[in-house]
């Protein structure tokens, strides 16, 4: 990408939308009357023009429309700062008109910070900054517009601050749409493997995930193969993993052998972001936030794809042990179309982390 920076496209346009400029107007940021402001009080002094509306409140139980944009081109990042619980917030973004949305997920999952605690992450497509900067830096196209909401089913107000950058240009034809899906098993049944993508139906590619494993026993945990079946697998796999360590791209249980925990890293490609530890009292399990994004080494498909992982441990005498674990995931994929099926999104007590 820096190559590219040095390059003129006279056809191009930088296109901001925000509390500030709703529309992503020419000439009409920061143009919000001083009486109209969500931040009109401490405004007062000084006028419009003068951080009249930087933020929006989204009531409980209600869904706020972010951008409703009728254009071309590409989203080329998102940051966004919430309030309130993450898991309790939904994402929704819609291509082209469309009435199914290609992302629906949790806010914080989205961001790979689902345990509604901050994390942050380093990786090239989603950056979590101090004090909780949630950034992503997908490449998004659309081809008529693009719409993107965010409900609330907390019981209480949340305030959203938000600026959605794309560029105005010609949509490439061979250019794919952006697609986030959340799936949630609480507890995993007995011997049975967790779906992390399937009901995929057309030609595109698997960018990567984020998951949250938490366990409901003591012990390892990260014994299970990632299987990808694609375009017609059936029994076995096209591709296949060696162990959900080795898939996130750690190796022997990520244990720093000095201390003997888990070490945390986050890197542009994949990452243990986030170990939340018992602590003796009410926080009796362990949970563990991971992400693994196939930037270089991108998944294709052509007709369909299926992607499962097994939850194996360790009996006492070194055979595997099925897992009955909380297992949850975002997974990312582009497609030629700017919907698909989705899976069925859970209530909000389902999503809960308990």
């Amino acid at each position: 990408m820096l190559n590219q920076l040095s390059q003129l496209h006279p056809d191009y346009e930088t296109i901001s939308v925000s509390p500030e400029n709703l529309t992503g107007e020419k000439g009409k940021g920061g143009a919000t009357p001083l009486e109209m402001g969500t931040a009109r009080n401490a405004a007062r002094d000084l006028g419009t023009g003068w951080k009249v509306n930087p933020y929006f409140h989204i009531p409980a139980g209600e869904t706020l429309t972010l951008a409703d944009v009728n254009d071309q081109g590409e989203i080329r990042q998102i940051w966004l700062t919430p309030t309130g619980i993450w898991r309790g917030q939904i994402l929704r973004i819609y291509w082209d008109g469309e009435e199914t949305p290609a992302v629906e997920c949790p806010l914080g999952d989205f961001f790979g910070n689902g345990l509604n605690e901050y994390a942050p992450i380093r990786s090239l497509p989603i950056c979590v900054n101090p004090g909780s900067a949630f950034n992503c830096y997908w490449t998004m196209p659309f081809r008529k517009g693009f719409r993107i909401t965010l409900e609330n089913r907390n019981p209480d107000q949340v305030t959203i601050y938000y600026q959605i950058n794309y560029i105005r240009k010609p949509v490439d034809p061979n250019a794919a749409y952006f697609h986030a899906q959340f799936r949630r098993v609480n507890p995993l049944p007995y011997q049975q493997v967790f779906t992390m993508l399937d009901g995929i139906e057309g030609k595109g590619q698997f960018a990567g995930t984020y998951m949250i494993w938490g366990s409901n026993n003591s012990g390892w945990w990260g014994e299970g193969e990632v299987k990808m079946y694609l375009d017609g697998d059936t029994e076995y796999p096209s591709i296949c993993y060696t162990g959900t360590e080795d898939y996130f791209c750690g190796s022997y249980n990520f244990e720093n052998h000095a201390t003997h925990r888990y070490e945390e890293f986050t890197t542009p490609y994949s990452g243990l972001c986030q170990v939340i530890r018992p602590d003796g009292l009410y926080r009796s399990q362990t949970r563990f936030g991971l992400y693994r994004f196939h930037i270089t080494d991108p998944i294709y498909f052509k007709e369909n794809i299926r992607i499962t992982i097994q939850a194996l441990g360790w009996r006492k005498d070194w055979r595997y042990l099925p897992l009955q674990d909380d297992l949850s995931c975002v997974s990312y994929f582009y497609l030629d179309k700017p919907s698909c099926k989705l899976p069925l999104l859970l209530s909000a007590d389902e999503l809960e982390l308990v």
